[in-house]
């Protein structure tokens, strides 16, 4: 099994590096667990929202993008 790996981008956003979409920014999967995030942005991401609950939910419910999430959480890693 081969991993694709893509360069670092902006915020530390992966970039797709292949043709027809290279340079694009990469959208974090709605079925993203916040447990997953909380590993990348750190443990207060997301306040008071269970572990299990899906990004796609959690933008719903805020109306936020994963961008502004992780911008409002404090204390990050």
């Amino acid at each position: 099994m081969s991993s694709k790996h893509f360069p670092k981008g902006l915020d530390g956003r992966q970039r797709d590096g292949a043709a027809p979409k290279a340079g694009e920014i990469r959208e974090k999967r709605g079925d993203t667990l916040v447990r997953t995030l909380r590993n990348e942005y750190g443990p207060n991401f997301a306040p008071g929202v269970r572990s299990d609950t899906k990004l796609s939910t959690l933008r719903e419910r805020t109306g936020m993008s994963l961008h502004e999430l992780a911008r409002n959480t404090p204390n990050k890693k």
